[in-house]
């Protein structure tokens, strides 16, 4: 339950307090400041307050905006101010002041006048932004919001209410302005409606999300059937999971339903949906007596190597200053020119298309042609990605700062081994050198696993080098022009390296362990990045110790093939992958379910 505060003198006809109501407030009227204050003292501390002048005339998406969004400690609109439990000192503090200061004379931050309006709201809004509480306000659009002063101004603002459809602006503004040209036009047209009856009905976008993911998983099972009928189903059925998979962002917009809980399922759960269809697809290709294991893992390597490249680039220039490049330039350009963008858009093969792609593949081909397909349609996105971005990063001229540097060395996810070297040589690389040397530690224990008979030392002194190598890559801060490309070679080699020995391991069930261990440390790196992204900081240290680091873990798997026969590698696969899932999942689960997870949504990812 939350309450909101109206205060001054009720309007005649308003229907302010009924449309508080319907959004849950539990409405209380105060004539002045100093009543306000006593009622706002007199809420019990773990409820959301507001703050709504008894003038205010809007529309009702106005008010859901500014008042109940729940990532955000404090937000305002004009004519209203809401505080979460956590902000409500300084929600209180601020009416103090205007309860000591009649008038709105009142003064903030550092004894400068607070704005003068003519709006208890408004005045405790303005005296929250000057003493620092990073007031939200969202974007109203077309949407109204407004105080009047006089029965005129409200006689226009009522008008200009009546000429806008709130409800469509609301299903409008629940689908990302900025999607895939398959999502636009193929799915948003309609999914946004289904947000809509599922909002009418109750229900959440988290079990919007469950739907999405058992559908998807049926699909999986109905592809490792291995017959024509099931791979017609798993198609369809993937479509139906990923319309699911938009209707959950648009209800949480829609409705704006945000969740910890919510967080972390839907950060989880394309991943899952992906990889796990990958595995049905091998598991039908096996059935007909096509082994396309290898394709599988490959596919899942390269797509979240792609991920990676994303969220490093990402990161690295989060905050950066000087933060622009004559590349920059020119694809702003290009993107002004309408055609230009939904190709660019289309081209990086991003969710829509590329699961409608193999949807398509699946149903009307065989598991290796639709895996051929996307290795090399996700190879090509990641060229032409990776491309544009490294000649931004060298043709300008950004400062990094110490938050996207401890960013990219929580992505990078180096182990104790990694940390032992670092002490030991304590110097770093200057410049360009670090995403070569990490590049080329990488190639080296890649390709002495690939290139090498099963069991031979090779690959151990391969991987000693990776060690080396990559150590001196973290061992000062990752602020150059190229730096971010470190964690996706830490990535590339580590699974590259665990792909390259079960392939030449021979033995059946090696392929499928190795899959089922890069899914388990996968999602250990995209946990890693949901939590930064929410500014909870990377797992603890504790967690990146006992499951290795990446370099402690191609190590290991490096020393298992050369010390163990392909039938014993293949069990020890198996046995790291469920140590490794177990350890992060149980901690993953204990964080995004505790209160102190970030309330966000994630909009989801180009690639």
């Amino acid at each position: 339950m939350s309450t909101a505060i109206v205060t001054g003198q009720p309007v005649p006809g308003s229907s302010l307090e009924n449309d508080l109501r319907s959004l849950g407030f539990d409405v209380r009227v105060a004539a002045d400041a100093a009543e306000t204050e006593s009622l706002l003292a007199a809420v019990p501390a773990g409820r959301r307050v507001a703050l709504v002048d008894a003038r205010f005339v809007g529309h009702l998406h106005a008010l859901r905006l500014g008042l109940t969004d729940p990532r955000f400690p404090v937000a305002a609109v004009p004519g209203a101010v809401t505080a979460q439990p956590d902000a409500r000192p300084a929600l209180a503090r601020a009416v103090a002041r205007e309860t000591a200061a009649p008038g709105g004379t009142a003064t903030a931050g550092g004894g400068a006048p607070a704005l003068a309006v003519d709006s208890l709201a408004d005045r405790v809004a303005d005296a929250l932004d000057a003493d620092g509480g990073a007031v939200h306000r969202p974007e109203l659009g077309s949407l109204v919001a407004a105080v009047p002063a006089d029965p005129q101004a409200r006689n226009e603002a009522r008008q200009a209410v009546s000429a806008v459809d709130d409800e469509a602006v609301r299903l409008k503004s629940a689908v990302k302005s900025r999607d895939g040209f398959f999502t636009t036009f193929f799915i948003s047209p309609y999914s946004r409606y289904i947000a809509r009856w599922c909002a009418r009905r109750g229900l959440t976008p988290n079990q919007v999300t469950t739907a999405s993911l058992l559908t998807a998983l049926i699909a999986a099972g109905c592809a490792a059937t291995g017959t024509r009928g099931g791979f017609v189903a798993a198609g369809v059925l993937l479509i139906a999971s990923f319309v699911l998979d938009c209707t959950d962002g648009q209800l949480a917009r829609y409705a704006l339903k945000y969740s910890t809980l919510g967080a972390w399922l839907d950060a989880t759960f394309d991943r899952a949906k992906e990889y796990a269809y990958y595995a049905g697809l091998a598991l039908g290709a096996a059935r007909g007596g096509d082994d396309v294991w290898a394709l599988a893992l490959g596919a899942m390597i390269l797509q979240t190597c792609r991920h990676v490249v994303d969220f490093s680039f990402t990161e690295a220039n989060h905050d950066a200053t000087a933060n622009t490049s004559p590349t920059a330039a020119l694809s702003d350009k290009l993107d002004s020119v309408g055609w230009t963008v939904w190709l660019r858009r289309m081209i990086v093969l991003p969710i829509g298309e590329r699961w409608a792609m193999i949807a398509v593949l699946t149903a009307v081909t065989t598991p290796r042609i639709t895996f051929y397909v996307l290795l090399v349609g996700c190879a090509f996105a990641a060229a032409y990605t990776t491309a544009g971005r490294v000649l931004r990063s060298v043709t300008r001229k950004a400062r990094r700062t110490d938050r996207a540097a401890q960013a990219l060395a929580d992505l990078a996810d180096p182990g104790p081994l990694s940390e032992a070297v670092r002490r030991v040589a304590r110097r770093g690389l200057p410049g360009l050198a670090v995403p070569a040397v990490a590049l080329l530690g990488g190639a080296a224990v890649v390709a002495c696993s690939a290139l090498t008979d099963f069991g031979g030392p090779l690959p151990v002194a391969g991987a000693v080098v990776y060690v080396l190598t990559s150590a001196l890559a973290v061992a000062r801060p990752l602020k150059g022009a190229l730096d971010w490309l470190v964690p996706p070679f830490f990535r590339a080699a580590e699974y590259g390296t665990v792909l390259a020995l079960a392939g030449k391991a021979g033995v059946n069930g090696a392929l499928p362990a190795a899959f089922g261990l890069v899914a388990a440390v996968a999602y250990h790196h995209y946990d890693t990045v949901y939590r930064i992204r929410g500014s909870a900081g990377a797992p603890p240290a504790w967690l990146v110790r006992a499951i290795g680091g990446h370099e402690g873990r191609t190590l290991l798997v490096a020393v298992l093939a050369a010390v163990l026969t392909g039938a014993q590698f293949k069990v020890a696969l198996t046995v790291l992958a469920v140590a490794v899932a177990l350890v992060v999942l149980v901690e993953s689960i204990r964080f995004w379910v505790s209160a102190g997870a970030p309330a966000v949504h994630d909009e989801g990812e180009t690639a």
